[in-house]
């Protein structure tokens, strides 16, 4: 096989599609279809006393308006809880509309269905409803106190709550090892909430065929597949009823992976219940009150270590704000709680969370789901020992790295996905001296120096992460080669923005050794594809590309053997270059793979004259034995799923140099750089383009984006007026460099790299503009505000 593209940088296939007007998003389908718009709660704690809904029956073009009592059966019972886990033992999901309390703002009440958006928008305005007020929750430290409670049977506000401890190698405990260590130190720190703001937000499409009982559902989704299945529940409706389409999808980010949203089931509901086509797109104000958030958290840290640096003990307790419910359990916790032991081995190490329920919008995983704020804790705790023992950050760092020899390394803690977590392979040494290399590390103090010399202050700061990617329990791929040579590849995640086009179809062009114009790929369409788990958690390319690997592997060994009966060979001295089968160094003997599909699948057991003339040209000598064994499936495809013993985990280093202003206290960045490893590179454009999303969303997460809750429970920034985010010229050229250590848990030896780039960027921000000012940084995002009050509570 020579057709070889796993590696190569190609250009992304889906992109001319895209950036030139001719993308399918929710909001291009069904322009004919009922409009469907919400009534939301203005309130953050409440309850309803009455809806009065009288004023707007007059609307001309209304169709239809719900609440709560409307729902039948099953869709009238709270929301699924996606992920339940024995420490959540309080664990509260929302009514698809409010039942009797609202708990946040933004939570819906009403749904009114009309001729089109506008009229829903005017008979949602003329819709009253009563509130009985009732006193909100906001921020965790209050909720924990228990004066006011969110759900009235949850005891202190208290979700779940959840302890894990590591002894040191000798059985003694974290407490006992940081009791007798030579230093200690103790501190708190803070992440604020913030949330994801993807070009388009969610959306909903659907048209119920009457005829033969069927629904078909177009959603803005990251898991299409989970998203069938909960309306085919919901809705009484046998699942093969039911297909769910995730047309292009405007970014996700993780807020599109929890499922069903009370739309996703209000909207076929009302299809098929009008015998109509009903359409709901999200507003930007709805996405910042009614989807989802994540980040909010507060730590606290007890940390003993030897005159090296070396961390013997660490206690690590952690208050996590999930918001009003729970839908994707305590998934975002747990990933902070383990994976906060980055590229180190600690001495002993204890973490406990609580997770608490608060009067403000639900927390699900937002892209790094719980690592950026594990990463800050970890980075911080370093260089607050470094700054303590008057050493290299990066020294202090690098006693405390796994070895390369030590792969593969038991942390003996309980990941995400319930297995070990054990990381499988790395070499955070050689990534450090990259980092070091690549930004200058060394060189920085005559740097900082002339900078000084010139009024200036510039700082350089450092943070290292493992992420576990790849996590199960499964996802599947189908592969077929049909008669005119082409390859179409099928799976069930869904793709928003990733390349799963030009990925997944380089991974099958070089098993098969085709031209990668000759292949298709179709995701997130469960006429395709009916089993998936979703796209998430840095997951795509190790689950769905070793599944479409797999799957062509099946196809490959089905058409050598083909085509060695064809050509009187032994499989074994066949190869398959640029679509033909041929025998190793004899091109002339050869068989387009197009004819042997068409053998595969034999319409009469006697060879039709042209297959005969089609490999008899091209070298076949015999075509007297039947192409399809007993027991095999005609046609040349195959089927497999990938399903890993546990993830895999990649690694980088980030380092950044910026400068704040003596006057106005503004933060620039001035260069960044990143080292990655993430196993075997399918595209490296592809992956450098996910990394400098991914530090673009961090910049944001450390220096701008950050949601702000009044006493009330009133978001008061709740739209892109007043939430900050970063534009092209606050995101500095970023300088990337490379690592593979390839995995040894999948067959292509490849581990995620979606959620890379923006993981340690706040803890990278935080150490450099340490570095600048002097002063501790415990508390991020960090805007010239924050930093002038610091400044001020420094000088006195």
């Amino acid at each position: 096989m020579t057709t070889k593209l796993f590696g190569e940088p190609v250009r992304r296939r889906e992109d001319a599609r895209l950036v030139t007007g001719q993308g399918r998003y929710l909001d291009d389908l069904g322009p004919g279809a009922l409009a469907a718009a919400f009534v939301r709660s203005p309130h953050a704690h409440a309850r309803i006393k009455d809806i009065d809904v009288s004023a707007a029956l007059d609307v001309e073009g209304l169709v239809a308006i719900y609440t709560w009592e409307d729902l039948p059966g099953a869709l009238a019972e709270p929301l699924p809880l996606l992920i339940p886990h024995p420490a959540l033992t309080h664990g509260r999901t929302a009514y698809p509309l409010a039942k009797d309390i609202v708990r946040h703002v933004g939570e819906p009440v009403v749904m009114v269905v009309a001729e089109d958006r506008y009229v829903a928008e005017d008979a949602c305005a003329l819709i009253e409803v009563e509130y009985e007020f009732l006193k909100p929750v906001v921020g965790v430290e209050e909720a924990v106190q228990g004066g006011n409670l969110v759900h009235e049977d949850v005891p202190g506000n208290v979700g779940a709550h959840m302890v894990q401890e590591v002894p040191s190698r000798d059985g003694r405990s974290a407490a006992e090892m940081i009791g007798a260590a030579p230093h200690t130190l103790e501190f708190r720190l803070d992440i604020e909430r913030s949330a994801c703001m993807p070009l388009e937000g969610k959306g909903v499409y659907a048209r119920w065929d009457a005829d033969d009982q069927s629904l078909r559902v177009y959603s803005s989704t990251q898991t299409s597949t989970s998203v069938r299945m909960a309306i085919a529940a919901k809705l009484g409706l046998p699942l093969p009823k039911v297909e769910v389409i995730a047309p292009d999808v405007g970014g996700g980010f993780g807020v599109k992976i929890v499922h069903p949203w009370p739309e996703e089931i209000l909207i076929p509901w009302a299809a098929r219940t009008l015998d109509r086509e009903v359409k709901w797109t999200e507003d930007r104000r709805e996405h910042f009150v009614s989807s989802a958030h994540e980040r909010a958290q507060v730590q606290h840290v007890r940390v003993g270590f030897d005159d090296d640096g070396r961390i013997l003990g660490l206690d690590v307790t952690i208050l996590h704000d999930h918001g009003a419910y729970t839908p994707y359990g305590i998934i975002v916790p747990i990933i902070t709680s383990t994976q906060l032991l980055g590229p180190y081995k600690i001495g002993a190490y204890r973490v406990e969370f609580s997770s608490i329920y608060t009067n403000t919008v639900q927390v699900t995983p937002y892209r790094g789901a719980g690592r950026p704020q594990g990463v800050f804790c970890m980075e911080r705790t370093m260089d607050r020992v470094a700054a303590y023992l008057g050493r290299d950050r990066t020294e202090v760092r690098a006693a405390n790295f796994i070895g390369p020899a030590e792969f593969p390394y038991d942390q003996r803690l309980i990941f995400q996905d319930g297995r070990p977590l054990i990381y499988d392979s790395g070499n955070y040494p050689e990534s450090l001296r990259m980092l070091k290399e690549l930004i200058g590390w060394d060189s920085f103090p005559e740097m900082k120096a002339r900078a000084a010399a010139e009024g200036r202050r510039i700082g350089i700061g450092v943070g290292c992460y493992v992420e576990g990617t790849g996590v199960g329990p499964y996802e599947g791929g189908h592969v077929q080669v049909t008669s005119d040579g082409r390859v179409h590849v099928s799976t069930g995640l869904t793709s928003q923005g990733q390349g799963h086009e030009t990925v997944f179809a380089q991974i099958a062009a070089t098993e098969l050794g085709v031209p990668i114009e000759k292949v298709s790929v179709v995701t997130g369409d469960t006429r395709r594809f009916g089993y998936a788990v979703g796209t998430f958690a840095s997951r795509a390319a190790v689950m769905s590309g070793n599944a479409i690997a797999l799957a062509c592997r099946k196809v490959r060994e089905k058409a050598l053997r083909i085509a060695a009966d064809a050509l009187e060979a032994d499989p074994r001295d066949l190869e398959i270059t640029d679509g033909i089968v041929h025998v190793a160094g004899t091109p002339s003997a050869s068989i387009p793979l197009a004819t042997v599909a068409v053998l595969s699948n034999p319409l009469r057991y006697a060879f039709d004259e042209e297959a005969k003339r089609a490999t008899q040209f091209s070298g076949a000598t015999s075509m007297d034995r039947p192409p399809v064994e007993e027991g095999e499936e005609p046609g040349l495809e195959g089927k497999d799923y990938y399903s890993p013993i546990r993830s895999t985990f990649a690694s980088g280093m980030h380092a950044a140099i910026v400068e704040t202003d003596p006057e106005t206290a503004e933060i620039t960045i001035l260069r960044y750089a990143v080292v990655h490893d993430c196993g075997k590179l399918i595209n490296p454009m592809i992956v450098e383009g996910q990394i400098h999303g991914g530090v673009a969303q961090g910049v944001g997460g450390a220096l701008y984006e950050k949601m702000v809750y009044d006493e009330h429970g009133q978001l008061l920034n709740a739209s892109f007026m007043d939430f900050l985010m970063p534009y092209a010229t606050e995101v500095p050229r970023i300088e990337t460099a490379h690592l593979e250590t390839p995995s040894p848990l999948n067959p292509l030896g490849i581990k995620g790299a979606g959620e890379a780039g923006v993981i340690p960027v706040s803890a990278v921000i935080a150490s450099a503009v340490e570095d600048a000012e002097g002063i501790t940084i415990d508390r991020m995002p960090i805007s010239p505000s924050d930093l002038h009050t610091l400044r001020l509570r420094l000088a006195g």
